[in-house]
């Protein structure tokens, strides 16, 4: 059995026309400009996202909230996931 991973249901022929198009519409010199101004847009959307993160975590502490059984939880999750797949890897080769 064979799977195909495909990024948000497109493929690369409907990836490729989508790159003409932006071309064509806004010029080869002008991509350049866009990326890093959308790449500077996705930096500040993560420096807020880490700065409302380190206040929640902040907030919690200071009124006591033990914030530790998250990741407690995640790290019981990454553990059995981890055992999910030795096993599913050894059936995976003897199929």
């Amino acid at each position: 059995m064979i799977q195909q991973t495909t990024f948000l249901f497109i493929s690369g022929a409907e990836i490729a026309v989508i790159l003409f198009i932006v071309v064509m519409v806004f010029g080869a010199d002008k991509i350049p400009e866009i990326a890093r101004g959308l790449g500077k847009g996705m930096r500040t959307l993560k420096d807020a996202t880490n700065d409302i993160k380190h206040e929640i975590s902040k907030s919690a502490e200071h009124h006591g909230i033990d914030t530790d059984v998250a990741k407690n939880i995640n790290e019981e999750i990454t553990k059995v996931k981890d055992g999910l797949d030795d096993f599913t890897g050894s059936v995976k080769r003897k199929l």
